[in-house]
């Protein structure tokens, strides 16, 4: 997120306090060895993601008492301005959510977070791993821990497409125009909740992707400057596919993650074909489908190749999204981080959100075909971005998300999407 991802709401998850160890935080001067109060914001507002919060804690206070940590639920959408006011005003949760990228060193640049380099233990990193512990630091040092690896792509109908002739995945853009073509004899192609912004802004940042080598989209990262014709490329692509008309009708206003109506709820009740979107998706769709279970006939490929591109076709945009804790946080805030990361924790995680956990060892728990197609993308994968408004930040991120939504609405073009990002990277 980007502004985003109601975390998947796939199969009730429950974590057996039977067993539970304590980690080892680091001693810093934010500890406490007598009773311990802090609060915890996350973005998984009802089913299966609430309750895997509510059993985690609840875990984690009954193997240290002197700890009472107090959750607070956040809708997905209002959680990167909510705290970003209470960290401007000092009145941060101790632990929250981290989208990473340039939000999160802002923060760091602004001195909200906790370095937890010296806290995150060697057990941690062994089950985890340097790759993706990477993911939550800035110039070498931790700021935030992972706790799933969140790649994007297209969630698919297997049934819809088969019924439509379709029998291979896309592997090319052709391939996928072509898929479009099919399945609009039965249907909506493609659905897209461009109401939130950021969904939309999603097929713009895997054109980029594929038009813009590695080089390019890290240079744009420093510089904040987007004059590289990639870019232009990238709209340009994005507007040729838009204009086959793929999406579903009313996709401006529809949302992406909210109710039966939305891009998700039309994927989960077969009301469109697919969905291009992060590894959060499958649990968003499984909370939104007639019985709340599952898709059963639900498949996953990667964007497919775009020819005349400076971007390897193999290369992956996604993120990983974490966990910090603000700056003043107790060091028991740190534990808590390590904890999150134990293969228990981690596999309560995975059937709670249907979502890919870091931990290596959980990740044997995994039985979903998708979510391995997910991981085979992943370790395949020549590199791997983050999404591109998180990777810019909050002001370039947002101009960009508008940017495109201007352009899909036909009130922009794309030689605006570049002029307001340039605009806005200029005002900081």
């Amino acid at each position: 997120m980007s502004p985003r991802r109601t975390l998947a709401l796939a199969t009730a998850a429950a974590l057996a306090v039977t067993g539970l160890s304590a980690c080892s935080g680091g001693d810093d001067d934010g500890g406490s060895g007598g009773n311990v109060e802090m609060q915890l914001w996350h973005n998984a507002s009802t089913g299966p993601g609430a309750a895997f919060w509510e059993s985690t804690v609840a875990a984690y206070q009954t193997a240290h008492p002197n700890v009472k940590i107090k959750i607070q639920q956040v809708q997905n959408e209002d959680l990167d301005g909510k705290l970003q006011t209470a960290l401007n005003s000092g009145s941060a949760p101790d632990l929250f959510l981290q989208r990473g990228g340039g939000k999160m060193a802002a923060m760091v640049e602004a001195g909200q977070l906790k370095d937890i380099t010296a806290d995150i233990t060697a057990e941690t990193k062994a089950a985890v791993g340097e790759a993706a512990l990477r993911t939550g630091q800035v110039d070498g040092k931790a700021y935030s821990v992972p706790v799933s690896i969140l790649p994007g792509g297209f969630w698919y109908s297997k049934d819809l497409f088969q019924k439509a002739g379709v029998t291979t995945p896309p592997a090319t853009l052709d391939d996928l125009n072509q898929a479009v073509t099919k399945l609009k004899a039965n249907g909506t192609p493609v659905a897209l909740g461009a109401k939130d912004a950021w969904p939309a802004a999603h097929w713009y940042y895997f054109f980029a992707l594929r038009a813009c080598s590695q080089a390019s989209l890290e240079a744009a990262a420093q510089s904040k400057d987007f004059s590289d014709a990639c870019w232009t490329k990238a709209g340009e692509d994005l507007k040729a596919f838009a204009d086959t008309k793929p999406f579903n009708d009313g996709f401006l206003t529809t949302s992406a993650q909210q109710g039966a109506g939305s891009s998700a709820g039309l994927v989960a009740n077969y009301k469109a074909s697919m969905e291009l979107m992060g590894a959060w998706d499958p649990g968003v769709i499984a909370s939104l489908t007639k019985d709340a279970k599952p898709m059963p006939d639900l498949g996953y490929f990667p964007f497919p190749s775009v020819p005349g591109g400076q971007g390897d076709p193999a290369a992956i945009m996604g993120g990983a999204d974490g966990y910090s804790c603000s700056v003043d946080a107790p060091k028991e805030c740190t534990d808590f981080l390590n904890y999150l990361l134990t293969k228990d924790v981690q596999e309560a995680y995975y059937k709670a959100y249907n979502a890919l956990p870091v931990n290596k060892e959980a990740q044997g728990a995994v039985t979903e075909d998708y979510l391995k197609a997910v991981l085979d993308a992943y370790n395949k994968a020549p590199y791997v971005s983050q999404w591109l408004d998180t990777v810019y930040g909050q002001n370039v991120g947002n101009a960009l998300n508008v940017g495109v939504v201007n352009l899909l609405a036909g009130k922009g073009d794309v030689a605006g999407i570049i002029q307001a990002v340039n605009d806005a990277a200029k005002k900081g």
